[in-house]
């Protein structure tokens, strides 16, 4: 356990927190997060997660914007559903990314774990796309992923990450009652 690991994962805690209460602080908090997660990763040689972090960065930028976007009087962008097609594409798309990124990292890098580490970092992706586009869904596929993740991380015996995607799957779920509260209040 390094000291920017622990610095991350407090900063990650604190930005999905925010995630969950649609405050918009979340994303600058959660852009610092992502930049020393990555370095991180990469000093860990999962390249395919040094990858998600860089687009998790532009996603922050995104997401912040996309959040500023269509506000109501509450200043908040409403919680919205995510239409059968749009998940279906979503998930297709995603499982295609994962399935290019992981033959690319097991044949042109010396990446561990090129194929869980590609498919996660794609359905990351997507989930985080989600997210920006306040996808009241996202929290479902975060959920599943961050599950994954903290069984992931612990087979690398990174406890200290495994335990924050232990705190992101409670959050995950918090997040998806609180957002489907948000949408059935606009209905």
């Amino acid at each position: 356990m390094t000291p920017l690991e622990i610095i991350a994962a407090a900063l990650g805690i604190t930005s999905v927190w925010l995630t969950v209460r649609q405050n918009p602080l979340c994303w600058p908090i959660g852009l610092v997060m992502v930049l020393l997660y990555a370095w991180f990763f990469f000093d860990a040689r999962l390249f395919s997660l040094v990858l998600l972090h860089g687009v998790f960065a532009a996603m922050q930028l995104y997401g912040w914007w996309q959040w500023r976007q269509g506000v109501y009087d509450n200043g908040r962008r409403p919680v919205s559903d995510a239409g059968r097609g749009e998940i279906l594409i979503g998930l297709g798309a995603a499982l295609l990314v994962g399935l290019a990124l992981g033959l690319a990292m097991d044949r042109l890098t010396e990446a561990v774990y090129p194929w869980p580490d590609a498919l996660l970092t794609a359905f990351s992706l997507l989930a985080q796309l989600w997210m920006a586009l306040k996808r009241w869904q996202c929290w479902l596929l975060w959920i599943v992923i961050d599950v994954l993740y903290v069984g992931f991380f612990a087979f690398q015996e990174y406890w200290l990450t495994a335990g924050l995607y232990g705190v992101f799957t409670a959050l995950a779920m918090l997040g998806l009652r609180e957002w489907r509260a948000a949408r059935s209040s606009l209905a």
